[in-house]
C-alpha cells in the first residue's frame, strides 16, 4: 500500500526558516549542516548494507584489529564512517578544521579547499560495539565557532576545540534504527527528522521534542556498581526498592550500550541516563568523552527542558583542558539529574545510615 502523502517541512526548509531570525547570515551555517546530514545519509547506507558488503567486523584482518587513540578496537564501519564525516565536510568552505573521536589530533581542512569560520567535532559511529548484533547506532556532532585568528587563517591547535559546551551553536547526533533519524538543535529548541529513503530527504517528524521533567526509568551499567561513589548507589537502590521504598513508586532500568540510542529514548519518552565517574580506573574521570558525548547530548537535553550534569557541575559549564578528555555524565528528567546532584552536595546524609537498618539492595557493597 502507498503511504499517504503528507506535507512536511524538509531538513532545508527548517533551517531557512531558522536562518531567517538572523536576516546578515551568510548561510554557510545552513551550508555545514546539510554537508554534516550528507555524511549521516552515507553512514546510514553503509549501516544498512552491513555484513551484505562485508563491513561488520573489526578493521584490522587480524583478530585483535586495530585501535583507535581511545584505546579501542576500531570496526571497518568505525573507520568507514569517519571517513564520510571528513570527505563530505572538509572541502565546502564552512569549516577551520575537525577533530574526532577517531583520530588523536585534529584535522586541518587540506591546502586545496577554502577555510571557513566553524569547527565541527564528532563520533562518527556512536555504539559500534552493537553493529554485529544488529543493535541501534549512532554519529554524535558538535559545532563550535572557531577563534578569529584561525577563522582568519591561523594554525589549526588543540586548543581552538577547547570550548565549553555553552558555546556550541549547534548539536545533534543521527540514529541508525529501524528508521534513520535526525536529531538537531541549533539553539532554538531541539527538532527531529526522519530520513525518506525514496526522497532521500530528512523530514520534519518531531517538531518541537521536549523530555519529561519526570520518569520512572533509569539507565545505568549495573556491572560497574562495585565501583560508583554513594550518591550513585543512593540512587539507584531508592529506584530498585520501588514503590516500598522511600521514592515510593517503581522504577525500570534500561541499557543499550548505544548513547544515542538512550538519548532518544530520554527524549522520546523521559529517563534517565548514568555513566558517572567511579573507582574502576582511577586515571580516568569518567568513561565518555566530553567534547564528542557529552557536550552535544547535553545541549541537546538542556534544549529540550532537559538537564545535563557531571554529577557536580552542570555539563555544559566544564571548562575542557584536552582534545580526548573523559567525564562522567548524567542527563535526562530535569527532576531525577537535580535530585542526582542534590545527592552529590549531600552525601553525608546517606553515609549517616547505620549499616544495620539502611536499605539494602543486589548493588549494595
Amino acid at each position: 500500500m502507498p503511504l499517504r502523502a503528507r506535507t512536511t517541512a524538509t531538513l532545508t526548509q527548517y533551517l531557512i526558516q531558522q536562518r531567517r531570525r538572523f536576516p546578515h547570515a551568510s548561510g554557510d551555517f545552513n551550508a555545514l549542516i546539510l554537508d554534516v546530514a550528507m555524511a549521516c545519509k552515507a553512514i546510514a547506507k553503509s549501516v544498512a548494507y552491513g555484513a551484505l558488503a562485508d563491513l561488520h567486523g573489526n578493521h584490522a584482518a587480524d583478530a585483535g584489529g586495530s585501535v583507535n587513540v581511545q584505546g579501542e578496537t576500531q570496526k571497518k564501519l568505525d573507520v568507514i564512517s569517519n571517513e564520510l564525516f571528513i570527505r563530505m565536510n572538509e572541502w565546502g568552505g564552512h569549516l577551520a578544521g575537525m577533530a574526532s573521536e577517531e583520530m588523536e589530533d585534529p584535522h586541518p581542512i587540506p591546502e586545496q579547499h577554502p577555510k571557513g569560520k566553524y569547527l565541527l567535532v564528532f563520533d562518527p559511529l556512536d555504539g559500534s560495539s552493537n553493529i554485529d548484533v544488529n543493535v541501534s547506532v549512532g554519529s554524535i556532532f558538535s559545532i563550535l565557532r572557531a577563534p578569529e585568528a584561525l577563522a582568519e587563517g591561523g594554525p589549526l591547535t588543540e586548543a581552538a576545540f577547547l570550548q565549553p559546551g555553552a558555546q556550541q551553536v549547534a548539536a545533534g547526533y543521527a540514529l541508525y534504527g529501524p528508521t534513520t533519524m535526525l536529531v538537531l538543535t541549533v539553539g532554538n529548541g531541539v527538532a527531529g527528522f526522519t530520513l525518506d529513503p525514496v526522497m532521500g530527504e530528512f523530514m520534519l517528524t518531531h517538531p518541537e521534542l521536549r523530555v519529561p521533567e519526570d520518569t520512572s526509568e533509569f539507565a545505568i551499567n549495573a556491572s560497574n556498581s562495585r565501583f560508583w561513589e554513594t550518591p550513585v548507589k543512593r540512587y539507584v537502590d531508592e529506584c530498585l526498592a520501588g514503590k516500598t521504598g522511600p521514592r515510593g513508586k517503581d522504577f525500570n532500568m534500561r541499557w543499550i550500550a548505544s548513547m544515542v540510542a538512550e538519548a532518544h529514548r530520554i527524549l522520546m519518552r523521559g529517563g534517565v541516563f548514568m555513566y558517572p565517574r567511579d573507582s574502576k580506573d582511577t586515571n580516568k574521570p569518567g568513561r565518555l568523552r566530553l567534547l564528542y558525548e557529552a557536550n552535544p547530548v547535553g545541549f541537546i537535553m538542556e534544549q529540550a527542558g532537559g538537564r545535563a550534569s557531571t554529577g557536580r557541575q552542570p555539563m555544559l559549564d566544564v571548562q575542557p583542558t584536552s582534545l580526548h578528555q573523559r567525564i562522567g555524565l548524567v542527563f535526562g528528567s530535569k527532576n531525577e539529574v537535580e535530585r542526582i546532584e542534590r545527592y552529590h552536595a549531600e552525601p553525608q546524609k546517606f553515609n549517616d545510615h547505620a549499616p544495620l537498618f539502611a536499605e539494602r539492595s543486589l548493588f549494595r557493597d
